[in-house]
C-alpha cells in the first residue's frame, strides 16, 4: 500500500549516505556534534518509588545496505528494537504502547502488521531508508539529525530525560556532583548529546558509549549492580521499569522535553500522511499543555476521548500472567473483549496488593478493577460501586488433604483460619465465629494470594483458609494435598468495580455483561481457565507399562533421528515428550500449546512447521525448539552439567521466568548456575506475590517447571535403568 518512489538520482545519493551511517563511528561523531543543542536542565533530585521463549519474530541483523525495495502493499512492516521490550508489562510500557497504536492503524488499513524485531538500536534507521522497514517505533526522539534523515510523525508523546542510578549509588544533590562520575550511554542514542552537553558544563564527567545492542533491561541491572554509575533515560521507560524494580532509581532531570514519534522514510509521504490522521483521530497528538483533569463530564466521556479504557488487575494465575511468551488470564481476556466491542484501546494495570486493588480506582489511576470481588458493605463505603454479577462462587474451606472430612460448620472448632484481612472471606469468618466455638482468625499479609495461602495449607504451614469454589477448581487441577471440607452459605455474587459516581461508564459494564455472561464468549474462556481437566492423566495410559518389550513410546524410532542429529540423548526426549503430552498427538493445552512437544502454534510457525499434531512434524519442532533454548540458555552461562535442566525449566516456563529465578537466586545467596535446590527454590518463590512484584515476568507458578522437571528426571532414570537391566539380560 505504502509504495516508497526513490529516482535514480536518489538512489545514488541513499547508498552513499546509508553506507556512511551504518559505521559506528559516524554515529558517534554525528552525536558529538549535537552539542551545540540546548543547555541540558537539572531538576531537583527525585526518586521514583517502587509500586508494583522463542521471540515473536527473530532477530534482524543489519545488513550491507542495498536499493531501497517495494513493500508487500498488504503488510505495514514495523521496525521495532528488540533492547526495548517489555514481555510482561504492567503499567503500559511504552514500546509496546507505540505497536498496540500501530496495530489499530494496520487493522483500520487492513494492512498485516509485520514486526520485525532489530538487535542494534543503531541499525534502525539505515534498515529504514533501505526499504527494509516502513516505520520505525522505538520510543524514537526526534533530534535535528535524525530529522534530517527521517520524517517524523507528530508526536505521540512529550517526555524529559533523567539521570538513572542503581539504588545504593551515590545520590546526586546538584549537578556539579556529575563531577568525576561517568554516564554510561548506549551507541547511537539521542541520550549521547544530552550527556556531552552536560560534559561541557561538568568537564570532569566521564562518558562511556556501549554496544547498542545492550537492551535497558541488561542497562538496568550493571547500574543495579555498580557495573555501570549513571546513565540517561526517558522518564516514561524510567515509569515502566519501577513497576517492577527497586533496585534503580530516578535522580536529576537532564534534559528539556523531548518529541517522541514514528520515523518513516522522507519518500514515503502517504504513509506519513495517513500515520498522522490517524493519530489526530485518535486524538494522541501530545500536546504541550497538559489537560485538565476537570475538561471530561465523565469517566465514560474520558475513556471515549482518550479511547483508551484503563483495567487494574493482580498478577496471579486466575487474572493475568504470562506462560511460554502469551499473555493469559480470565480477567485479561474479559478486558481485551470489552475494549474490542467498544471500539477502544485498552491498559493493563497491575496492582502491587489486594488494597491497591480498589485504591486504583480511588485515586484515578484505573477505570475499572477485575479479581472476583464481592460486593460488601465496607467496600461501598469506602466509594467503590460495583456491576450486576458475572460470577457466582461459593466460599470454601479448605484444610490438608489428611485431615478428617466433616458434616458440619460445628466441627470447625477450635480451627485456626489464615485469611488477608482486606478479603471479603474475613467477614465471612467473623460470621462463622459467632456460631461456631473458638474460632481463631489469623491475619496473614495483604500480598499473600489466595493461591499462596491454599499453597501453605497443602505444605501444613496454615490448618485451614477459605477460598471461592472456582480457585479450589483451578488449584485441584495442579495439586492434589488439599481438600474442601465444607461450603459456607449460598453462592455468592461477585461483580466489576468501579470508582462511585461514574453511572455510565456502569452502564455500558452492564450491559457487556448482560451480553456475555453464560455465553459462548464467558463459557469458553471460563472452562478454558477453570474447568481444565487435570494433566491428561485420567485419559492416557502410562507408556512405561510398554518397557517390557523395550518400547519407550509409540515414536521411539522419530525421536531418535531428531535427538541424534541435535545432541539430545533420545530417551530424555521421550520423557519429557510424555510429560507434555501423553504420547497424544492431538493434545492441546488450555494456554493453546498443541501436539507432542506441547509447542504454542507462534513458535511452531516460526520453526517452519505447519502442523504439530502430525507425530513426526510435531517431534521435529519440538527437538528444534528445544536446541534453540539449549543456545539460548547457554549464553547464560549455566555450567554445562546443569544446562539441560536450565533448558528444561525455560521449555516449560519461558526463559524470562527462569532468568528471575536465577537473579532471585543470586540475591538469596544461592547458586545462580545450579537448578536443583538453588535456581528451583527461587522459581517456587516467584508464585509469591513480594517476590513476583520484582521479577521481570511477574507470577509464576513455580511448581510447575519444579515439578516438570524432577517428573522428567525421573522418568529419564527410568528409561535409563529399564534399557541397562535389558542389556545385561540379553548379554
Amino acid at each position: 500500500m505504502y509504495k516508497i518512489l526513490i529516482s535514480p538520482t536518489a538512489k545514488k545519493v541513499y547508498f552513499v549516505l546509508l553506507t556512511i551511517l551504518i559505521l559506528d563511528t559516524f554515529i558517534v561523531s554525528l552525536q558529538w556534534s549535537a552539542v551545540a543543542g540546548p543547555k541540558a536542565i537539572l531538576a531537583q533530585n527525585v526518586t521514583v518509588q517502587s509500586t508494583t521463549s522463542l521471540p515473536s519474530t527473530p532477530l534482524i541483523a543489519a545488513t550491507p545496505i542495498a536499493a531501497a525495495s517495494v513493500p508487500n502493499q498488504d503488510v505495514l512492516r514495523v521496525l521495532t528494537w528488540a533492547g526495548g521490550e517489555i514481555i510482561f508489562p504492567r503499567r503500559g510500557h511504552p514500546q509496546n504502547i507505540e505497536l498496540e497504536y500501530l496495530q489499530q492503524f494496520a487493522d483500520e488499513k487492513n494492512l498485516k502488521l509485520e514486526k520485525i524485531r532489530v538487535k542494534k538500536f543503531v541499525d534502525l534507521i539505515p534498515m529504514l531508508l533501505a526499504g527494509k522497514g516502513d516505520v520505525i517505533a522505538a520510543n524514537l526522539t526526534k533530534t535535528r539529525e535524525r530529522a534530517k534523515l527521517v520524517s517524523f510523525t507528530k508526536p505521540y508523546m512529550l517526555t524529559k530525560e533523567y539521570l538513572v542510578m542503581g539504588s545504593q549509588s551515590k545520590i546526586l544533590k546538584t549537578g556539579k556532583d556529575l563531577n568525576g562520575r561517568e554516564i554510561v550511554i548506549q551507541r547511537g542514542k539521542s541520550y549521547e548529546s544530552t550527556a556531552l552537553g552536560l560534559q561541557k558544563v561538568y568537564p570532569q564527567l566521564k562518558i562511556r558509549l556501549v554496544d547498542s545492542a545492550i537492551s535497558h533491561e541488561a542497562l538496568y541491572d550493571k547500574l543495579a549492580s555498580g557495573e555501570f554509575d549513571i546513565t540517561i533515560q526517558d522518564k516514561n521507560l524510567i515509569n515502566s521499569a519501577s513497576a517492577y524494580r527497586d533496585d534503580i532509581k530516578m535522580s536529576l532531570q537532564a534534559s528539556a522535553t523531548r518529541y517522541l514519534g514514528w520515523g518513516v522514510a522522507p519518500s514515503n509521504k502517504s504513509l506519513l500522511n495517513d500515520l498522522n490522521a490517524f493519530l489526530k483521530a485518535q486524538n494522541l497528538i501530545a500536546k504541550t499543555t497538559p489537560k485538565s483533569k476537570h475538561r471530561y463530564k465523565s469517566q465514560w466521556q474520558k475513556i471515549q476521548e482518550t479511547k483508551t479504557v484503563r483495567f487494574v488487575l493482580r498478577n496471579n494465575l486466575s487474572s493475568y500472567y504470562i506462560w511460554r511468551g502469551e499473555l493469559l488470564g480470565f480477567h485479561y481476556e474479559l478486558a481485551k473483549r470489552f475494549a474490542k466491542e467498544h471500539k477502544l484501546r485498552y491498559e493493563i494495570i497491575v496492582a502491587p496488593n489486594n488494597v491497591a486493588l480498589l485504591d486504583y480506582l480511588l485515586e484515578d489511576k484505573a477505570d475499572i478493577a477485575l479479581g472476583f470481588l464481592t460486593p460488601t458493605v465496607q467496600r461501598r463505603k469506602k466509594g467503590i460501586a460495583f456491576s450486576r454479577p458475572y460470577h457466582y462462587a461459593s466460599e470454601l474451606v479448605i484444610a490438608h488433604k489428611d485431615r478428617a472430612e466433616i458434616e458440619s460448620e460445628a466441627e470447625l472448632a477450635n480451627s485456626n483460619i489464615y485469611i488477608r484481612p482486606s478479603s471479603s472471606y474475613w467477614e465471612s469468618a467473623t460470621a462463622l465465629q459467632k456460631t461456631v466455638d473458638n474460632i481463631n482468625l489469623v491475619a496473614v499479609p495483604e500480598n499473600q494470594e489466595t493461591e499462596l495461602i491454599i499453597d501453605k495449607v497443602g505444605e501444613r504451614e496454615y490448618e485451614m483458609t477459605i477460598a471461592d469454589s472456582h480457585i479450589v477448581d483451578l488449584e485441584m487441577t495442579f495439586r492434589d494435598d488439599i481438600q474442601s471440607l465444607i461450603a459456607l452459605g449460598a453462592p455468592k455474587s461477585q461483580s466489576w468495580a468501579f470508582a462511585s459516581g461514574n453511572d455510565k461508564l456502569l452502564a455500558k459494564s452492564n450491559a457487556f455483561i448482560k451480553k456475555h455472561y453464560k455465553g459462548l464468549f464467558y463459557n469458553v474462556i471460563y472452562n478454558k481457565y477453570f474447568k481444565n481437566q487435570k494433566r491428561l492423566d485420567t485419559h492416557y495410559k502410562d507408556y512405561v507399562r510398554q518397557n517390557n518389550s523395550g518400547v519407550l513410546s509409540p515414536y521411539d524410532d522419530i525421536v531418535k533421528k531428531y535427538a541424534n542429529q541435535y545432541g539430545f540423548d533420545w530417551r530424555l526426549l521421550v520423557a519429557q515428550m510424555h510429560q507434555e503430552s501423553r504420547f497424544n498427538p492431538k493434545a492441546k493445552s488450555m494456554a493453546g500449546a498443541k501436539g507432542l512437544f506441547q509447542l504454542m502454534p507462534r513458535t511452531a510457525k516460526e520453526l517452519g512447521i505447519s502442523n504439530v499434531h502430525e507425530p513426526e512434524q510435531g517431534i521435529k519442532a519440538g527437538v528444534r525448539y528445544m536446541n534453540w533454548v539449549r543456545e539460548r540458555m547457554r549464553k547464560d552461562e549455566v555450567q554445562e552439567d546443569q544446562l539441560l535442566w536450565f533448558t528444561l525449566a525455560s521449555y516449560n516456563a519461558g526463559a524470562g521466568h527462569v532468568r528471575d529465578a536465577m537473579r532471585l537466586a543470586k540475591q538469596k545467596g544461592w547458586r545462580d548456575d545450579v537448578w536443583f535446590n538453588n535456581v528451583e527454590r527461587a522459581m517456587l518463590l516467584l508464585s509469591q506475590s513480594k517476590y513476583a512484584a520484582k521479577a521481570r515476568y511477574g507470577y509464576v507458578r513455580g511448581q510447575e517447571p519444579v515439578h516438570y522437571i524432577r517428573e522428567i528426571k525421573r522418568r529419564f532414570e527410568t528409561y535409563d535403568n529399564i534399557l541397562k537391566r535389558e542389556l545385561v539380560v540379553a548379554n
